[in-house]
């Protein structure tokens, strides 16, 4: 199917909070390379009306929840200034509208102060960032039930709604980035129940090495994709993605005083 149109469907159940059927279950289906060609029309749609990227979301890195959605290799897609939320401090609100189906993360989050290139190991590409820190993305889904290919999940926007990102933290202050947050280990909390331990390294292997792998797969796949100075990348959850409801509270517990924990309220 035309990149273009399935892309204005994509964006029409976008702004109308709405299901759609899955592309991968039509006619000629839909495959991971099509699918990027659909996010870029997306990309390029919404740049034209005016919304800024601000960077990027990484998602289905977590290895440990792969068979759980049937999505076996990470995705991607832009990050915007409508959907970033830099937080001052540790608590804050959120309410759903706008969002179908969805569900918490608790990611490790990248600030870069000068652009990267494919390649970069991962002392080279510390030298490319500002800041780290803990935030949660909230994704969500135009298909009923959470079912989907990875094709669909690409142009599904890379299942992004927002991105809340908690204080920011000088890479400096870690001697070993990639080993201190590959050995993170975070909990997370809903309405004072703990639901989950999540662990750095389920997230190929540690952030800072996913984001090392997203930045030598853009270069391969989504090549006119800028990534640059001053932009914000998540890369994707370290505990399974759990269902969001008005009135829950949620709190995450980094085991590093260094990334503070979030309280999140979610309001009617």
């Amino acid at each position: 199917m035309p990149a273009q149109g399935l892309a204005g469907e994509l964006l029409a159940a976008y702004d109308d909070a709405r299901l759609l059927t899955l592309p991968s279950g039509r006619a000629g289906g839909l495959t991971v390379p099509e699918a990027y060609e659909v996010g870029d029309q997306l990309r390029l749609a919404r740049l034209a009306r005016g919304e800024r990227a601000r960077g990027y979301k990484i998602g289905f890195t977590n290895r440990t929840i792969w068979p759980r959605y049937n999505v076996f290799e990470p995705i991607w897609a832009p990050v915007w200034e409508r959907t970033l939320r830099l937080l001052e401090g540790t608590e804050a609100t959120t309410s759903l509208q706008g969002l179908v189906q969805p569900r918490l993360e608790p990611e490790i989050v990248f600030g870069f102060r000068a652009a990267p290139r494919a390649g970069m190991n991962e002392a080279e590409l510390t030298g490319c960032l500002a800041w780290v820190a803990h935030g949660y993305e909230i994704v969500h889904t135009h298909f009923d039930g959470w079912r989907f290919t990875a094709a669909d999940t690409v142009a599904d926007f890379a299942l992004h709604g927002r991105l809340l990102v908690g204080p920011r933290v000088p890479v400096d202050a870690f001697k070993r980035l990639g080993e201190e947050l590959a050995a993170l280990e975070l909990t997370l909390s809903c309405d004072g129940r703990e639901l989950e331990t999540g662990h750095g390294r389920n997230v190929l292997g540690g952030p800072l090495n996913a984001l090392r792998l997203w930045v030598d797969a853009m270069a391969q796949r989504t090549p006119a994709w800028p990534i640059g100075a001053g932009d914000v990348v998540t890369t994707g959850t370290l505990t399974d993605a759990w269902p969001m409801a008005p009135g829950q509270v949620w709190q995450s517990r980094p085991g590093d005083a260094r990334l503070p924990g979030l309280r999140l309220t979610v309001t009617p």
